[in-house]
């Protein structure tokens, strides 16, 4: 750790992933600021707290002598909920530090939410040279807090250290106490789907795995609060997932691994609108977490028209991958279909449906469109009786149709913007 020379060793954290201060340096003499550039030749001191960008660089060489001058300065140079947890792991050796420190960390962080150095050590026995590289660990702040009258389905928006907003959602389940929690895996979204109020965010970058964490552990103990338990997640908030792949992997890891969340891999859904390269790198992995694929509609002319960046893919490519991932599975995959009034709601709808996804074993969920602008309306109770008529005789595998809480909140499917 530095004394009075600095810090010797260069810290890594993520590119283009912004932070407070706080979060990654700070001193009883003086802060860094940013001028402008990601290089450490252009930090200087400053009186103030501000946000830097946390980069690749190495602040404390030879060349960076002026921050010798710094006095009782701390970095944070690891963060056991930014990796996967083997990978976080397997950095310990070169501190000296064992993996079962390593271990005993991860829980007390992930499944006792507990963030207190001093309880770290005496109540969970981590050693003062690992608790010394990772603290102090940043927070989202919670913003806001609603819950529906209608459907106790609870939004909660959290404000990133850049001041973006991102949101995440407490989906009760039909078992008493339990909660299944959706998850934001970027600020905003790039795909473009017409009817999704995040594809109209003006900001977006990904999420660095800790936010993504950081979601869960907070929305965990509101859950804990009112006496109930989280057993599920969804990656279904806003972003797509597999734009921000590695993130979403470890975090998925660190929410199922024994010593962490301790969440079943069975119970965490990962949803894609489609990116083929990443559905096959998912297959190939063999994760053990379950996938959901958004088609958006049947044909590619529709498609290309309700979601443009992920239509840039033939929907018989996306078919290919989804089938290889069932057969890897030996299991049904999981096809999201959004419903959409005079739309892709007919019977040559259905009949599409059904060419398309052919013998590949799947599970069909229906989900009502929800658009505040009032552009795209949902099916009628007979435009749906009709269109589920036809994808039992056209498709012959199970249809559910999937509830999308919380409308009145602006928290359901397609309504997550960072608006209250």
């Amino acid at each position: 750790m530095p004394g009075e020379g600095g810090l010797v060793k260069p810290f890594e954290v993520a590119e283009n992933d912004w932070a407070c201060l706080g979060s990654v340096v700070s001193s009883t003499e003086n802060t860094l600021t940013r001028n402008g550039s990601n290089s450490y030749q252009d930090f200087t001191f400053a009186p103030s707290q501000v946000a830097i960008p946390r980069c690749n660089v190495s602040i404390f060489g030879a060349s960076s002598s002026g921050f010798s001058r710094l006095r009782n300065l701390r970095i944070r140079v690891l963060d056991p909920r930014d990796q996967s947890p083997d990978e976080f792991l397997a950095t310990l050796p070169e501190y000296g530090i064992t993996s079962e420190a390593g271990r005993r960390l991860i829980g007390a962080v992930l499944a006792h939410d507990c963030y207190s150095v001093e309880t770290w050590g005496q109540k969970y026995q981590v050693p003062k040279r690992l608790s010394s590289l990772v603290e102090p660990l940043p927070r989202l702040k919670l913003d806001a807090h609603v819950t529906s009258p209608t459907d106790g389905f609870q939004k909660l928006r959290f404000l990133t250290a850049d001041q973006l907003a991102i949101e995440t959602v407490l989906i009760p389940l039909e078992k008493p106490g339990a909660v299944s929690l959706c998850l934001s895996s970027q600020v905003g979204c790039v795909m473009g789907c017409v009817f999704c109020a995040t594809a109209r965010m003006t900001k977006r970058r990904n999420l660095a795995t800790w936010e993504i964490i950081d979601q869960f552990a907070q929305a965990r103990a509101i859950a804990r609060e009112q006496g109930r338990r989280v057993t599920g997640v969804v990656f279904m908030g806003m972003g797509e997932p597999f734009l921000n792949y590695d993130a979403v992997i470890a975090a998925s890891e660190l929410f199922r691994c024994s010593f962490g969340a301790q969440i079943t891999s069975k119970a965490i859904t990962i949803s894609t609108v489609g990116l083929v390269p990443e559905i096959r790198r998912f297959t190939r992995e063999n994760h053990r977490f379950r996938l959901s694929i958004s088609l958006g509609a049947a044909t590619d002319a529709k498609r290309a028209i309700l979601v443009p960046i992920a239509a840039r893919a033939p929907l018989a490519e996306v078919m290919d991958a989804a089938r290889e991932f069932a057969t890897s599975r030996h299991d049904r995959v999981m096809l999201s279909y959004v419903c959409i009034s005079g739309c892709n709601v007919g019977e040559d709808d259905a009949q599409a449906l059904g060419e398309l996804i052919g013998s590949t074993p799947v599970r069909l969920d229906l989900i009502d469109v929800t658009d505040p602008t009032g552009r795209f309306s949902p099916p009628s109770d007979e435009e749906m009786r009709v269109f589920r008529d036809a994808l039992t005789r056209y498709v012959g595998q199970p249809v559910v149709r999937r509830y999308s809480g919380g409308k009145d909140i602006q928290a359901a499917c397609g309504t997550l913007a960072g608006a209250l």
